[in-house]
């Protein structure tokens, strides 16, 4: 039913089912269109100029769905794929400016940083959307990145978002169900499933204000980008891990997963395990800096 792609990392590269992240677009969708049409009842939000926070983050999964469906299809290359976000991002801005999303960012420290209208919604928003996609689109090749570390973003912003946690329930469920399967090296979410998330954490955190939050919380992602196009643009060289029927390892230092087996031969799993620690710990230094900011 579902294409195939061999696991590289399991003995005799067993073919699994790929793009299951379908899966939490359709579901993710239906339950935000159902809150949708509940939320006139029950007043869940504040809305303002008629357009729901339900059917704004629906429109965005939707549209990350289908480019990395788009992808799956016809194997894009990075540097037309690197800009397929932008697209995404048409949907966000329309609602956004007629919702009225506020403009300015506070930081610690620092204080307040009001961009102006034209600014936060044409520069912002997109150059947020499209990094946040992009840098978890890059971090996986192994069983259980993909899915298990936005999850533990995904958590993070629910925790902290107020109201705006109901919007998560759904989504979040039906990853922790993919992230499961694709943690037992039962199914690959694909592109489909990378871009999806990635869109659901960008929008959402636009949607409920937690930017500053998302932004810290991401920071091991943009580390892991960072440093593959590097070594990309410096060297032409790409990061790659070694198999030998049980531990990974690496020669070099051109990723995050690289440098976590930098001539350090660790279980699938233990990679998984340090990166997602990593990850653990930057979302709750992005909820401490948010709480500190509001």
């Amino acid at each position: 039913m579902f294409p195939k792609a061999p696991d590289q990392h399991k003995p005799n590269q067993p073919l699994v089912p790929n793009g299951l992240g379908i899966f939490y677009v359709l579901l993710s969708t239906v339950y935000l269109f159902l809150l949708y049409y509940f939320e006139h009842f029950f007043r869940i939000f504040d809305v303002s100029n008629n357009v729901s926070p339900s059917l704004m983050l629906a429109v965005c999964i939707l549209f990350g769905g289908f480019l990395g469906l788009l992808d799956d299809w016809i194997d894009l290359k990075w540097r037309y794929k690197a800009f397929l976000p932008l697209i995404a991002s048409i949907p966000l801005i329309s609602l956004a400016w007629r919702l009225e999303l506020r403009t300015a960012v506070t930081l610690p420290l620092i204080g307040v940083i009001d961009f102006t209208t034209y600014g936060y919604y044409f520069i912002i928003i997109p150059l947020l959307v499209t990094v946040v996609t992009n840098v978890v689109n890059q971090l996986g090749g192994l069983n259980g990145l993909e899915t298990v570390c936005p999850a533990i973003i995904l958590a993070g912003l629910a925790a902290t978002s107020g109201p705006y946690a109901i919007l998560l329930c759904g989504p979040l469920a039906v990853w922790l169900v993919l992230a499961f399967f694709n943690v037992r090296g039962k199914i690959f979410v694909g592109n489909t499933g990378s871009f999806a998330i990635g869109i659901t954490l960008a929008s959402f955190a636009i949607i409920s204000n937690l930017k500053v939050c998302l932004a810290v919380s991401v920071l091991p992602y943009v580390f892991n980008s960072s440093l593959i196009l590097l070594t990309y643009f410096l060297f032409k060289a790409k990061a790659s891990v070694s198999f030998d029927g049980k531990k990974l390892t690496s020669s070099h230092r051109r990723s995050l997963v690289t440098l976590v087996t930098y001539q350090r031969a660790l279980t699938e799993r233990q990679v998984v395990l340090v990166i997602s620690l990593l990850i653990a710990a930057s979302t709750a230094l992005g909820l401490w800096i948010q709480s500190m900011a509001m």
